[in-house]
């Protein structure tokens, strides 16, 4: 009980700085280079990087931590998450969404936000409270305040979905009851992307399709028009934007409209992702949601793989054949926070080299949420996040869950 206690208080203990710290692993993959760097170190002084190479030259006083047999890497970012959501085999969405209240939701984020963050994965772009309003913002302000530990967030905050197309809804219309995402239509709809920014949204999200009642198969909701009015609000006030899309039809409204980034695309066709790769639409594809729904419906893993499943396989397949730039968003919260390299797991095993998957966890993520300038890689300049994994995920993507050293914006926040 005594060590359990110990442990519990070194890894939660208020963070480590203060001097410069010269960090030297066995290897140093730099979020760019899918080869890593044999016998590099990094030398981070306050919240910035100061160098990273060979034999690095520390100045008196520089704390130095050795990091042996282990790979130095940026913090990794979490594409698609939410949050204010846990496992549905624990409870189901509506349930959560409708029986769950707000301060019950919030406290429970509170403990996903420090797992996500002990797990590696230093930034998050959480798409959607699910029904929670703005209490994204509430966090993202009470982890930069450090009242509690998480990760970085860029928040999406309500979502935006058209009238009467997303769950759940009342079976008297009259009677409305609480839902998971803002309702908005025409030019209501570009009010509503204005008035999420305001109250904080970092990202905007849409959701191009869904299942107009349940039973029925997705299908487009918003225009082609009306997406592509509120995209341009979206951007012009310099807010990218990720749009929730499982059909070839809303895909590809979603890609003509501007989005920058498509979740799931699980009915994607060949010419659908063309069209992405032709356009630089990033695809977050979301497998280890498809794959976490299976198993809570009984599936245990073997072959053949249930439809939705199987459908996630082959529109990656698709994407990956058609060049389309790869986002690493697994929609955690389906599943457990801080199992967030499940997603990655499966990126490789249906046919991503694992550092091609660490390149999409890391620099290109960065570049598609437009954090390249901060973050993503092992570069002078760059904010010091930073994670140390037991091995090569190079060579077995499975060493991401080995993390034993976090360090956010020059902090360690998880010791080795």
């Amino acid at each position: 009980m005594r060590q359990w206690i110990a442990c519990l208080v070194l890894t939660f203990a208020a963070p480590l700085a203060a001097e410069p710290i010269l960090l030297k692993p066995a290897r140093v993959f730099d979020g760019v280079n899918p080869r890593p760097h044999e016998g590099w170190q990094v030398l981070i002084d306050g919240e910035r990087i100061l160098a990273a190479g060979p034999a690095l030259t520390a100045a008196p006083g520089t704390r130095t931590i050795a990091l042996p047999e282990m790979t130095l890497m940026p913090g990794m970012i979490e594409g698609h998450s939410h949050l204010f959501l846990h496992p549905y085999n624990e409870t189901s969405w509506s349930d959560q969404v409708q029986k769950e209240s707000a301060a019950l939701r919030t406290a429970r984020a509170t403990v996903h936000a420090r797992d996500t963050l002990l797990a590696g994965f230093t930034t998050v772009r959480d798409l959607g409270t699910e029904g929670v309003g703005y209490a994204d913002v509430g966090l993202r302000q009470a982890i930069e305040e450090k009242i509690v530990p998480g990760p970085r967030i860029l928040a999406a905050t309500r979502a935006l979905v058209a009238t009467a197309s997303y769950a759940p809804q009342s079976p008297d219309p009259l009677d409305p009851i609480p839902q998971g995402a803002e309702e908005a239509d025409g030019e209501r709809l570009v009010t509503a992307v204005r008035r999420q920014i305001g109250g904080g949204a970092d990202v905007i999200k849409f959701y191009a399709d869904y299942r107009w009642r349940p039973g029925e198969p997705a299908r487009p909701t918003f225009s082609l028009d009306e997406m592509r009015f509120a995209i341009a609000a979206a951007h012009g006030a310099g807010r990218h934007v990720a749009v929730h899309a499982a059909t070839a039809d809303g895909m590809r409204n979603a890609i003509l409209a501007g989005a920058d980034t498509i979740e799931h695309g699980y009915g994607g066709t060949p010419a659908v992702f063309a069209l992405m790769k032709q356009r630089g639409v990033a695809l977050c594809p979301t497998l280890a949601a498809a794959d976490a729904v299976a198993r809570y419906g009984g599936w245990n893993g073997q072959e053949p793989a249930p439809a939705s499943v199987a459908s996630s396989r082959v529109a990656f397949g698709a994407a990956l054949k058609a060049g389309v730039p790869m986002c690493m968003g697994g929609d955690a919260g389906v599943y457990a926070h801080g199992q967030n390299a499940r997603e990655m797991e499966l990126m490789v095993a249906y046919g991503m080299s694992a550092a091609e998957v660490l390149v999409a966890a890391t620099s290109a993520n960065a570049r598609f949420f437009r954090l390249a300038d901060r973050l993503g890689a092992i570069r002078p300049g760059l904010l010091a996040d930073l994670v140390a994994v037991d091995g090569d995920p190079t060579r077995d993507i499975a060493a991401v869950r080995r993390v034993r050293l976090v360090i956010k914006n020059g902090e360690i926040v998880r010791a080795p």
